[in-house]
């Protein structure tokens, strides 16, 4: 069975250019739009690795990483951020959100500033699914 990969973004042409190179890769993407759709998403398909943009409407990847982290059965999963924000932006809104009454979160496994080119994204993904 194919390793699936969710890829959590609110723009199509980045689904499309993800899901190419998750295709490419030999695995089988799945798509939401927002963090509501997407943490709905981990949970009925357990995927084994997620793509997660951090602005989007409904509900920030922001506000989806601290659920998955929150949820046992969920954290495990490896996240891999890929955003036009930068990581150190990202970082200090995890710690704010903590030190406003949230739990502590860990990092993300890795964090990809947009654009990204398809090579790391590759070798991103493989590193963690390898």
């Amino acid at each position: 069975m194919t390793k699936k990969i969710l890829i959590v973004d609110d723009d199509p042409d980045v689904r499309v250019f993800n899901s190419s190179v998750v295709e490419d890769l030999g695995y089988t993407p799945i798509e939401a739009s927002n963090g509501v759709d997407g943490l709905n998403m981990v949970k009925k398909e357990r995927p084994d690795l997620v793509l997660l943009d951090v602005m989007m409407p409904k509900q920030t990847g922001l506000r989806m990483y601290r659920e998955l982290m929150d949820q046992k059965a969920l954290k495990h999963i490896p996240v891999v951020i890929v955003s036009g924000i930068a990581k150190k932006t990202f970082l200090r809104s995890q710690k704010a959100l903590t030190e406003f009454g949230g739990s502590e979160v860990p990092e993300p496994s890795a964090y990809l500033e947009k654009p990204v080119d398809p090579e790391v994204l590759a070798d991103t993904i493989k590193k963690f699914l390898a």
